[in-house]
């Protein structure tokens, strides 16, 4: 017994004392070198999935078939030792099944499967600047871009001069021919793999505020030396273009869509694209939203933008996403929430074929908690595509530990898969060795990529597959942990902004509580004070038909649902309605009282995390992760304390008036 006991002591100190970064995610398979792999064709793409299964398979043999019988689709069905696809891609995406299965210890693996992807299109949106910076990043610098490979922005022809001297000085300094740049191939291939794992099949390399130089050849020959290393693992480049682009690079006088020089110019521009990259994807369009230029410029329409750019993409194949997160001047007193559908519904069956309307999932800006976006409802003639966030901008960055696939979850539950056309999250990696920051924010990287392939997959399975994969199949470690990932966004919720409360965080970078935020100089619809507009007799936002009828862009059964006070869910009830603070709850607490009990709530929540993970957690866990983890939690819970001081503090003012 003592034997036993020293040895299970020892164990115990090897796990807490050995030191992981968390760079490998959740590919942490050992080579078997077992399995026979054989394949009735080769191409770069089979040639990665037969090494896979190779180097890592269980199975003695296995057999690698292209079927045109199949569905034409990336989908896969594995059958005995025969995995058979449409594709090669979807050879390789079942190759990966495969390895996920054997190491989660599925327990029908023997059985046949058939997938088949529920989106044709799932991609990540990197908002990653040349300049090596990201936009709502927080895992560090760009895997794509660095101030190395910078350029000014729309520079003048003089500034373009000064520019090719520095150019020429930094590629003799580093003994490369001219007009090479550098890329990180190891890393960008260690990227391709991760997400081939999960069945991403396109990355939009830059910021949606993007740069004019985006496009300009020294840039797109960079893009071409991603694309090749993508290209493989069946992972499309697309870029994020700024729509003044050919003005703002001298070359027109005007960025008007239905000037013959700009429709030119464009094709020009697509015809070299294509040629460096055959399978280039297409764009991602910001237009006229938050300052970015567009059609709206010269009183043309999304849709005149839109086909323009559609049209000389068209020949080769390229798609063009244009986003619908628009809102501000045109809109003038109008409730921000309602604007993307009253700019975009009267456009509908305006756009061309290859046209596709990328909508955030809520109607104002990846809040901790919205209603679905009504544009989902009122666009019919259109293809569409949900835009989600995967970096935390608003629930607590890389420093809080947050599971974000409960709110995807959510969403699915009113807007099908079978309505949309792809999917694209809001990426969350950086240069950080962990890749996304915190650790666990791996594990929204990993629930996109899954629910992208299946949206109907729970929460729960996916929180479990990655805690298998990622840190250990400890029955013990697993069920605890992903109970705890489960509670997390709810707790999230209840210590930012509950009851329906949105938009109170600090101004510009959004971690901190700022419920009293007001600037003159800023939009009001901007300001927390707008959002909120908390007085002694009431508080919420009155979106109802007796407000600014929000609730009437939803289908009828979702607007008689929430422009109902009594069959609103609590849990959207400020987002949708102005109530005194004594409004009677359905638990029989007032308002003020419900309030109060939500933000102490998502703080326990975040104490219990870090309880669990501080002292029943810690031997299932390498001592760096477990350290790095810990210290995150200490600072969530500093700032979840925060959020239900701060704000219990101000909102007292109103509800606790004499």
């Amino acid at each position: 017994m003592r034997r036993l006991l020293l040895s299970l002591f020892l164990v115990s100190l090897s796990l807490s004392s050995w030191a992981e970064d968390g760079h490998q995610l959740w590919l942490r398979y050992q080579p078997l070198n077992r399995c026979n792999v054989t394949a009735t064709t080769t191409t770069p793409t089979i040639d990665i999935a037969r090494h896979e299964l190779e180097t890592y398979s269980d199975r003695p043999r296995l057999t690698l078939l292209l079927d045109d019988t199949m569905a034409d689709d990336d989908g896969f069905c594995i059958q005995g030792d025969t995995i058979r696809a449409r594709r090669d891609v979807g050879l390789l995406y079942a190759a990966y099944h495969e390895l996920r299965q054997q190491h989660t210890n599925a327990v029908h693996r023997a059985l046949p499967v058939e997938q088949h992807p529920a989106f044709a299109l799932r991609l990540l949106n990197h908002w990653d600047n040349l300049d090596g910076s990201i936009e709502r990043g927080y895992a560090g610098q760009s895997i794509f871009w660095s101030a190395t490979t910078a350029e000014a922005n729309s520079p003048t022809s003089s500034a373009r001069l000064d520019l090719q001297v520095k150019e020429l000085s930094h590629e003799l300094r580093s003994l490369r021919p001219s007009g090479q740049r550098t890329v990180n191939c190891q890393l960008i291939t260690e990227y391709a793999r991760a997400n081939a794992s999960l069945g991403i099949n396109g990355t939009v390399l830059n910021n949606v505020n993007a740069s004019p130089n985006m496009l300009t050849t020294s840039y797109l020959r960079q893009v071409k030396k991603i694309a090749d290393i993508l290209r493989p693992y069946g992972i499309k480049a697309y870029l994020s273009i700024n729509f003044a682009t050919p003005m703002a690079l001298g070359d027109t006088k005007t960025a008007d869509p239905l000037d013959a020089s700009v429709a030119r110019w464009w094709k020009r521009k697509a015809k070299e694209i294509y040629r460096l990259i055959p399978d280039f994807g297409g764009f991602l369009v910001k237009a006229n939203s938050e300052g970015q230029p567009g059609p709206g410029d010269y009183h043309r329409s999304h849709a005149d933008g839109a086909n323009m750019l559609a049209d000389a993409l068209a020949p080769y194949g390229g798609i063009v996403m244009w986003r619908c997160f628009v809102y501000g001047a045109n809109h003038k007193g109008e409730d921000r929430v309602k604007q993307a559908v009253s700019e975009f519904k009267p456009l509908d069956g305006q756009f061309r074929p290859n046209v596709i309307l990328q909508t955030k999932n809520g109607p104002l800006d990846f809040q901790p908690r919205e209603p679905y976006s009504p544009v989902f409802d009122q666009i019919k003639q259109t293809p569409n595509m949900v835009e989600l966030q995967i970096t935390q901008e608003y629930l607590g960055q890389s420093r809080h530990l947050v599971y974000l696939a409960p709110m995807w979850e959510e969403f699915f539950q009113h807007v099908p898969a079978r309505q949309l056309k792809g999917i694209a999250g809001v990426a969350n990696i950086g240069l950080d060795r962990n890749w996304c920051g915190h650790h666990f924010s791996q594990a929204n990287w990993y629930a996109f990529g899954r629910m992208a392939w299946q949206p109907s997959l729970s929460s729960e399975q996916i929180a479990r597959e990655w805690l298998t994969q990622t840190f250990t199949p400890d029955d013990f470690f697993v069920r605890t942990m992903s109970r705890l990932m489960l509670l997390s966004r709810e707790a999230c919720v209840n210590y930012m902004m509950p009851l329906g409360l949105h938009h109170i965080f600090s101004f510009d970078h959004h971690y901190g509580p700022e419920p009293d935020g007001f600037k003159a100089d800023y939009p009001l619809e901007w300001c927390p004070v707008y959002y909120h507009q908390a007085t002694r007799d009431s508080i919420g936002f009155d979106r109802s038909t007796r407000g600014t009828d929000a609730v009437s862009q939803y289908r009828p059964d979702m607007a008689r649902l929430y422009d109902n006070v009594e069959t609103c869910p609590e849990n959207l009830l400020l987002w949708f309605h102005r109530v005194p603070w004594t409004h009677r709850m359905h638990d029989g607490s007032t308002l003020w009282q419900s309030l109060q009990y939500h933000y102490h709530l998502g703080v326990s929540c975040v104490e219990i995390m870090q309880t669990e993970w501080r002292y029943r957690l810690r031997n299932h866990v390498d001592q760096q992760r477990w350290q790095e983890v810990d210290d995150r939690l200490s600072d969530q819970l500093d700032n979840a304390r925060q959020w239900r001081d701060t704000c219990l503090d101000y909102f007292a003012r109103f509800a606790e008036h004499p």
